[in-house]
């Protein structure tokens, strides 16, 4: 186990780079076990849900190999074993992704009941009604899912509520399934639209990603030979906020703008002043006296609920009260409390939080309870007074690839230490 130590109080000043999307990388490290070939990967950040996604596929017999580029190939055309570990699947929900890929590869799968971060119920029965429909037999237990189909049809399937991961698990599976299948209601999300064009690439007819239908004409063989994950724009959004939270001036290179379009919306109602360019927005606040900002979370292209977190640690300091609504999730105000002991002014009723901007947070001992809580208690500890001592913090691991060095070389104060 580790903690970080923050001394608060620095302005973060220069440019980071953004690194490869978590949310990108999962289901294209399990659209690998669709190919015949090896593929190459750029760009896939270094974080322990893309290993513990590595792993899965190692276990059921895909070859990985770690390129000294960076990059890593993998070839997932002789697995053995189509069986999502339990070990390895309690701790990361998107291990539910091979499932469709397995199934209309090999014909079966064993998947163990998904985990993750506690932040609400995430069901995935519209995987399963999907991939039912297209002719699986399907069983379950306390603890594993079994999926069994000699052939998989197409279908024409409605979404009774947008999912990221059932969209990219339908989208898998029939892209392998020769005829014409239609997905409505889809997820728009960027990641979803790099998911298609990723297959595309290989050879899969897709047609819509981004969209709310997406059509698929799929295919008998895929093959890809180099791909480069698309960089993560919940990691753009929380550094574009420590900067508009410490009065600094921030660039965030490898980012397209397109991609985080409401958020650097909102950070300009803030006062925020934000540049564009191709690939990269810059944030500079060294004059900005902050104004809170009303948020309500909902899916892309609406302000995405990774971020809530974020912004209700900005809100905390900002002048003025505003509202954050949480509509995605139900349980994920979690780091209310643990803000509220750094001194923030925040109240909750049902799935909204009012905050009213105090001038200072204080350091505390804080505890993070989920990938993105973890993240607004690190921007809470810049500008708290003292140190801020934050513990559990194998969740940030999950999702930022360095966060201490980067804020670092920006001019924070952070120490990673071992909890003895």
């Amino acid at each position: 186990m580790e903690r970080l130590i923050i001394k608060g109080g620095n302005q973060l000043h220069g440019d980071v780079n953004c690194s490869g999307a978590k949310n990108a990388g999962l289901p294209i490290i399990a659209a690998t076990i669709l190919l015949e070939k090896t593929i190459e990967i750029e760009n896939l950040p270094h974080l322990k849900d893309i290993s513990t996604m590595l792993e899965l596929l190692n276990s059921m017999g895909s070859e990985i190999n770690f390129l000294e580029s960076g990059s890593i190939e993998i070839n997932s055309s002789n697995i053995n074993l189509p069986e999502a570990r339990y070990e390895l699947v309690k701790t990361m929900r998107a291990s539910v992704l091979v499932m469709g890929p397995l199934l209309a590869k090999y014909g079966k799968a064993k998947i163990s009941q998904p985990g993750g971060c506690n932040i609400g119920t995430r069901p995935i029965d519209f995987h399963l009604k999907g991939l039912e429909m297209m002719g699986a037999k399907i069983d379950s237990d306390k603890k594993f899912i079994y999926l069994k189909a000699q052939k998989l049809n197409p279908i024409d399937f409605i979404f009774p509520k947008v999912s990221v991961t059932g969209t990219e698990n339908l989208m898998m599976a029939a892209s392998l399934t020769r005829g014409k299948t239609v997905l409505r209601n889809c997820a728009k999300e960027p990641e979803v639209t790099e998911l298609a064009n990723f297959l595309n690439s290989c050879g899969a007819n897709i047609s819509g990603a981004g969209e709310s239908i997406i059509e698929i004409e799929g295919t008998d063989l895929l093959n890809g030979k180099k791909w480069k994950i698309l960089s993560d724009r919940i990691e753009a959004g929380t550094y574009l906020i420590a900067a508009a939270m410490t009065n600094g001036h921030i660039k965030v290179n490898n980012i397209s703008p397109s991609t985080i379009k409401i958020i650097h919306q909102k950070l300009s109602d803030t006062g925020v002043k934000i540049k564009l360019e191709k690939n990269s927005v810059e944030a500079d606040a060294t004059t900005t006296n902050l104004q809170a900002t009303d948020i309500c979370t909902k899916p892309f292209p609406g302000f995405p609920t990774d971020m809530q977190a974020q912004f209700m640690a900005l809100n905390s300091i900002s002048n003025g009260s505003s509202t954050i609504e949480e509509t995605v999730f139900e349980n994920r105000f979690q780091h209310v409390i643990e803000l509220r002991k750094m001194g923030a002014n925040i109240s909750l009723e049902k799935n909204k939080a009012k905050i009213i901007g105090v001038p200072n947070l204080v350091g505390s001992v804080v505890k993070a309870s989920d990938l993105r809580a973890s993240a607004s208690l690190v921007l809470a500890a810049l500008v708290g007074k003292n140190r801020t001592q934050i513990d559990d913090i194998f969740h940030i691991d999950r999702g930022y690839e360095c966060i201490e060095e980067k804020l670092n070389k920006l001019g924070a104060e952070i120490i990673r230490e071992p909890v003895i």
